[in-house]
């Protein structure tokens, strides 16, 4: 992961894992010190990014309802490809998959507390 910085940061976490999500938005706003958005599919999200416009940074699960991962990746990057898109899953062979589709970067479910950190100084800070 090279290092960007993007001032006041808009960021969505997307996942269909209640705790998993929670865990990461909670962790995300005590780092960046700003609200985080959460989506529970990849369709509700991309219907927020369009109604609302764009956000900076998605964090997506791979395996989530509505549009996977993949799919809300590849929207995502068309509409804006200056944009950070990270995807996750615990199937390490989607790695490869995620960053021949345009992922910023790939986090291994379980995701940890340092991972987070990382993803904060790649991309926040």
């Amino acid at each position: 992961m090279s290092q960007v910085s993007i001032p006041n940061v808009k960021i969505a976490v997307i996942d269909d894992d209640l705790l998993v999500r929670d865990f990461i938005v909670t962790v995300l706003m005590y780092c960046v010190n700003r609200d985080v958005l959460s989506f529970d599919s990849g369709l509700a999200a991309w219907k927020y990014i369009k109604d609302h416009g764009s956000l900076d940074i998605i964090i997506s699960g791979i395996d989530v309802s509505g549009l996977s991962g993949f799919e809300l990746l590849s929207k995502f990057k068309k509409k804006y490809p200056e944009k950070k898109c990270l995807l996750m899953s615990a199937d390490p062979a989607h790695e490869s998959s995620a960053r021949d589709l345009g992922a910023d970067a790939f986090l291994a479910k379980p995701v940890s507390v340092n991972d987070l950190f990382k993803v904060v100084e790649t991309f926040v800070v």
